[in-house]
C-alpha cells in the first residue's frame, strides 16, 4: 500500500481524468510501455538530478518509536548510470557530534555499482525511471490494486540480484491513471528490522523536454522518512556520467610507523580482562560486561553491531564464566550499532533487558519475519523475550553481588539509555556519553552536552566509581574515572 500522500494525489488524478476500468485491461509489457512513453524515457541511459534534500539515518532515533534523525543535504546531486548500473550522490551535510557539541561541515558521498548490496542498489530502482526500465528488463506481472476509489496497475518485477538468504527481492510500482509512477516498494534484509519495508513515493511532476519527473521524493524505511528531496531540475543522459558515476576513490588509512629493528610485534589484546572476580571486560571494538551472580550472569550489552560480534561475546562469555546460562542481556540504548547482533542474543534464549520506553520497539523488530537474510532467530525457533522495566532503577542481586542499571536523564542522544553499576566493586559501565579528549584539546569548546549529563547523571545518582568502562574502545583504551570526565568539562 503506498502511503497517505499518494493516495490523495492519485484520488485527485482519477477524478479529474475520468479514468475508467476498462483501461485497465492489459498486460505488464503494455502497462510498463504505456508509462515509459508517458514518462518520456524512450532513448534514457542515464539522468542527473540536483536540487536540495534531507537524509535520515536508520536506527539512530532520540526515541525508540520516533523517526529517524535528519541531516539536511545541501547542493544535492545524483547521477545514474542506467547501463551499468551504478549511481552517486553527492551534497554538503551540518552535522552535531553523537555526543553533542559543534557542528561541522561534511561530504555527503553515496555510491552503489553492480556489485553493491540490495539496500544500496534499490537508489537505482526505485526512482521512478529506474523503476520502469527494470520493469521493461525483468519479465514484470502487472494486476489492478483499488485503493481509496483508484484502481491502479501495481507493476511488479524482481531484479537479477539475489538476497543472502537466495530469496528473490522484490520491487512494485504503483502506476496511475496518468501513467505515471506515484510510488514504488521494495524489501530490504536488516539486522535488527529482518524484512525491512522500503516506500518511495514522487509528487509534484513536472515536465521537461517529454521527460517527466517528480519535484518532491520521499523514501521511508521502517515507517519513517530516510530520504526527501526537492528537485530544481533533471538532465537526461548527461555527458558527464562516465566520470559522475563511479565509486568515489577509497580511504587510505596513514602508514603506522616504522617498526623499530629487532622488535616483536604488539601481541593482539585480549579477548577478556578480569576486573573483580567474577567481572569480565568481553574486549572488542565494542566491549560488554559480563557478570556472575551465583546462578546464572548478566551481560551489559550482549548483541553491539552484528551477529558475529554478539555470538563471539556469548562464547568468551561462557569459556571465563563456565557452567552458568546467561539468562540476562542489558542493552545500553536501542540504536542500532549496539543492538544489531540481538539476533544471537535471542537464539541463546537471553532475556534482553531495557527500559519500558524501549521494550515494544525490540519485540516488534526482532518477531519480524526474516526471509531476506535468515539470521539466528528463525534457526533457533526461539521468540525473543524482552522485559521492558517501568521506573528508573533495575537491580539484579542476590547473596553474591548487586548490580544496579540506572536510566540516564536529560540525554539528547537516546530516550533509555542505560549504565550498569557495582557498588561493591565501584565499577561502572556506560555507552555514548564521553570519550577521552585527545592531548591537544584536552577541554573541547564548546564542552561535549553529552559528556556534561554523564556527570550530572553520576551526581545525581550518588554513584562513586574508582574506574569507568566504555563500551567503545577508547584511544587509549583504558578505563577512564570521573577525574577524567571533570577534567574534560575544565573543572
Amino acid at each position: 500500500m503506498v502511503s497517505r500522500f499518494v493516495r490523495m494525489a492519485a484520488l485527485a488524478l482519477f477524478l479529474a481524468l475520468g479514468f475508467t476500468q476498462g483501461a485497465m485491461a492489459q498486460t505488464a509489457e503494455a502497462v510498463v510501455a504505456e508509462s515509459a512513453r508517458a514518462m518520456g524515457i524512450e532513448g534514457l541511459n542515464s539522468i542527473r538530478i540536483y536540487g536540495s534534500g534531507a537524509n535520515f539515518t536508520v536506527g539512530q532515533n532520540n526515541n525508540a518509536e520516533g523517526p529517524w534523525p535528519r541531516t539536511n543535504l545541501n547542493d544535492f546531486t545524483r547521477w545514474i548510470d542506467f547501463t551499468q548500473p551504478a549511481t552517486r550522490a553527492t551534497a554538503t551535510t551540518w552535522a552535531v557530534p553523537v555526543q553533542g557539541g559543534a557542528a561541522a561541515a561534511g561530504p555527503f558521498n553515496q555510491y552503489a555499482g553492480p556489485s553493491s548490496p540490495w539496500g544500496q542498489n534499490l537508489e537505482i530502482w526505485t526512482t521512478p525511471w529506474g523503476f520502469l526500465k527494470g520493469a521493461q528488463a525483468n519479465g514484470a506481472s502487472v494486476e489492478t490494486r483499488q485503493i481509496e476509489g483508484v484502481e491502479f496497475r501495481v507493476v511488479t518485477w524482481s531484479p537479477p540480484q539475489k538476497s543472502p538468504g537466495g530469496q528473490s527481492y522484490r520491487v512494485v510500482g504503483y502506476i496511475g491513471p496518468d501513467s505515471l509512477v506515484h510510488g514504488v516498494e521494495t524489501w530490504v534484509d536488516t539486522p535488527i528490522f529482518g524484512d525491512m519495508r522500503v516506500e518511495t513515493a514522487f509528487e509534484n511532476y513536472r515536465d521537461l523536454n517529454g521527460l517527466k519527473f517528480p519535484t518532491s521524493i520521499t523514501q521511508k524505511r521502517g515507517g519513517f522518512p530516510t530520504f526527501e528531496a526537492q528537485l530544481l531540475g533533471v538532465q537526461a543522459n548527461p555527458a558527464d556520467i562516465a566520470e559522475r558515476a563511479v565509486a568515489p576513490p577509497p580511504f587510505v588509512p596513514p602508514a603506522p610507523p616504522p617498526a623499530v629493528a629487532g622488535a616483536a610485534p604488539a601481541p593482539p589484546p585480549p579477548a577478556s580482562e578480569l576486573l573483580a572476580p567474577g567481572v569480565w571486560r568481553i574486549r572488542g571494538a565494542y566491549n560488554a560486561l559480563a557478570v556472575e551472580f551465583a546462578d546464572y550472569v548478566v551481560l551489559f550489552e550482549p548483541g553491539p553491531q552484528n551477529e558475529a560480534r554478539a555470538q563471539a561475546i556469548i562464547a568468551e562469555t561462557k569459556r571465563v564464566i563456565p557452567n552458568k546460562p546467561i539468562r540476562y542481556g542489558v542493552i545500553s540504548h536501542h540504536h542500532a550499532d549496539h543492538t544489531g547482533g540481538l539476533a544471537a542474543v535471542v537464539a541463546e534464549g537471553i532475556t534482553i533487558v531495557t527500559p519500558q520506553v524501549n521494550a515494544r520497539f525490540l519485540q516488534n523488530a526482532l518477531s519480524a519475519p526474516r526471509t531476506l537474510a535468515p539470521d539466528a532467530i528463525p534457526a533457533s525457533g526461539r521468540q525473543p523475550v524482552v522485559e521492558g522495566f517501568m521506573g528508573d532503577k533495575r537491580v539484579f542481586q542476590d547473596a553474591t553481588r548487586t548490580f544496579e542499571i540506572h536510566v540516564i536523564k536529560g540525554l539528547p542522544h537516546a530516550d533509555g539509555l542505560v549504565v550498569g553499576y557495582l557498588p561493591a566493586e565501584r565499577i561502572l559501565v556506560y555507552a555514548d556519553m564521553f570519550n577521552l579528549p585527545p592531548a591537544a584539546n584536552p577541554v573541547p569548546s564548546p564542552p561535549v552536552v553529552g559528556t556534561g549529563v554523564f556527570l550530572a547523571n553520576i551526581e545525581r545518582l550518588g554513584l562513586q566509581p574508582d574506574r569507568i568502562m566504555s563500551i567503545h574502545s577508547l584511544n587509549p583504551d583504558r578505563l577512564t574515572s570521573v577525574a577524567d570526565i571533570r577534567a574534560s568539562l575544565g573543572r
